[in-house]
């Protein structure tokens, strides 16, 4: 009969939902802390709450349950009568909170509107030691307002590698903390009533930048726009010290090279940090006598919290902070440009176990120490104040907007290039003992090698001059055996890509009309 009338009403397009019965084991048991039965009166402000021995057991111990429990056990040892000896608990608070506090005794699930409320919420609960309205409230996203637009954050947004500790979990610990330090920095004991707590709030912070953050660090992309676009998330990226999605975001470029059979990883040289450099040492090889050569290889770099293996470091430098002497092949850098490639060029002597300065003590002494001497790159062991360079064959240059050759017909004209370039060189006084770009020899330092034999196309040489400016290049970072250096070993800039040029014309060629 019964499977007849289902099977009618389903035939009518009626479901009829079948709701198991409820096993007792899946129940929660209420623990008698309090008597269930019995009601006690809570005068929370104004408001009197009236709620049964059941409900303020479902949460305990508690502030309220430790009370009545020694009216009642006051009341038992004097031989009194439990309902008479029973008197209302008085607390000075908002009531309008309590009554979602009270539904929560009731078994409701409370859930926070807003920041205001949370942080109610969470201040109440801490002051009446509910332990499961806690427990709850450490598990609830976060209410964060930023410029002025309210977010609710998941607590575990911001534990993803290199973002934690962060702005928000070092200014506003509280939230942050955990169950078992309530009010980090307050005894507990001594407190009349909760410290007053705000909802976290950074006015002066662009929403929309924070909402993209929070994108990222769900796991989705977001389409950087143009470079100032990617400058407001850096920008912000460091401001709230999310040092893993910065990495991220920073301007980069990955690939394999196949001509090297390697992977190289692009950066900018503000953008490079100690922890991510390392030396790749090439394959020992042996000299004619015998004996292992001098150390070489060149400097890898992995992106601190992002990147799983090492690549070989391309540096981009721009800014036009460096000054290129082609007739000596050295570079000179200026402003910061000159004080990070020191910095950098000291990390790569601290993990190459070489002292991190040359100067001698006694000088450091008189000055004031290490610390008060501007940094540039004479002053570490691997190089002199003007850098070692190598342009190679494989280097493209541009130079005063043309493409700069570095490809000649034949050994013959290389050579008498490579004679122009020495007698200039010589003229200025600094050709003595030094290579030109033009050399024919690798030798130690891996200087430009000249052409083979074959025959190349001509292409009409560009007039030589003592400086260059480079706008922006791109270098490697060899290590490499050091020739009448300071040390056994230096380091030496590779060029891979340069935009430079010579003359003050050139410069202005490239300006730009003020628009508006």
């Amino acid at each position: 009969m019964t499977n007849s009338r289902q099977s009618s009403e389903t035939a009518k397009g009626r479901d009829v939902l079948h709701i198991p019965p409820s096993d007792p084991e899946l129940i929660s048991k209420i623990p008698r802390i309090l008597p269930h039965e019995r009601v006690f009166p809570i005068q929370i402000g104004t408001e009197l709450f009236k709620l049964s021995g059941a409900s303020l057991s479902s949460d305990a111990p508690s502030y309220f349950s430790q009370y009545f429990q020694c009216q009642i056990k006051k009341a038992e040892e004097a031989g009194e009568d439990v309902s008479a000896a029973i008197r209302t608990l008085y607390i000075d608070r908002d009531p309008i909170t309590f009554r979602d506090i009270s539904l929560h005794l009731q078994g409701y699930h409370v859930s926070p509107r807003d920041g205001t409320h949370f942080v109610r919420l969470f201040a109440d609960a801490q002051f009446y030691t509910l332990p499961k309205l806690m427990s709850q409230l450490y598990e609830e996203s976060i209410f964060i307002s930023i410029g002025h637009r309210e977010f609710q954050i998941p607590r575990d947004i911001f534990t993803g590698p290199g973002n934690s500790p962060n702005f928000f979990s070092l200014g506003f610990g509280v939230f942050f903390s955990s169950q078992d330090e309530i009010f980090p920095g307050l005894d507990r004991e001594s407190l009349i009533r909760p410290p007053s707590i705000m909802p976290p709030s950074v006015p002066n912070r662009s929403a929309d930048i924070f909402y993209e953050l929070l994108h990222l660090l769900r796991g989705y992309p977001v389409r950087i726009r143009d470079d100032e676009h990617r400058a407001s998330l850096l920008r912000d990226c460091r401001y709230f010290n999310f040092k893993g999605l910065e990495q991220k975001l920073i301007p980069h470029d990955i690939n394999y090279n196949l001509a090297r059979r390697r992977y190289e990883i692009t950066l900018r040289l503000e953008d490079i940090l100690k922890s991510g450099i390392s030396i790749a040492s090439d394959a020992a090889t042996q000299t004619p006598t015998g004996n292992p050569e001098v150390f070489s290889g060149w400097v890898n770099y992995m992106r601190p919290f992002e990147d799983d293996k090492h690549h070989e470091l391309i540096l981009e430098i721009g800014g036009e902070n460096t000054k290129l002497r082609p007739h000596l092949m050295r570079a000179e850098f200026f402003g910061q440009v000159k004080a990070r490639v020191a910095r950098l060029f000291e990390v790569i002597a601290t993990k190459l176990n070489l002292p991190p300065t040359t100067q001698p003590l006694g000088l450091l002494m008189a000055s004031g120490g290490a610390g008060s001497q501007p940094p540039t790159p004479g002053n570490t062991p691997l190089s002199e104040d003007l850098v070692r360079v190598v342009i190679e064959p494989e280097t493209h240059i541009v130079l005063d907007g043309r493409p700069y050759p570095t490809g000649y017909a034949d050994n013959d004209e290389a050579a008498a290039l490579a004679g122009m370039a020495t007698s200039s060189a010589s003229s200025t006084g600094h050709g003595g003992g030094q290579d030109s770009p033009l050399s024919g020899s690798m030798g130690g330092g891996g200087y430009y090698a000249a052409p083979p034999s074959r025959k190349r196309r001509r292409v009409d040489h560009v007039p030589q001059s003592d400086e260059w400016i480079v706008r922006t290049g791109q270098w490697r970072l060899r290590i490499q055996g050091a020739r009448n250096g300071k040390s056994a070993i230096e380091c030496v800039l590779v060029a891979v890509k340069l935009d430079a040029y010579s003359t003050e014309q050139a410069k202005n060629a490239q300006r730009g009309f003020l628009k508006g």
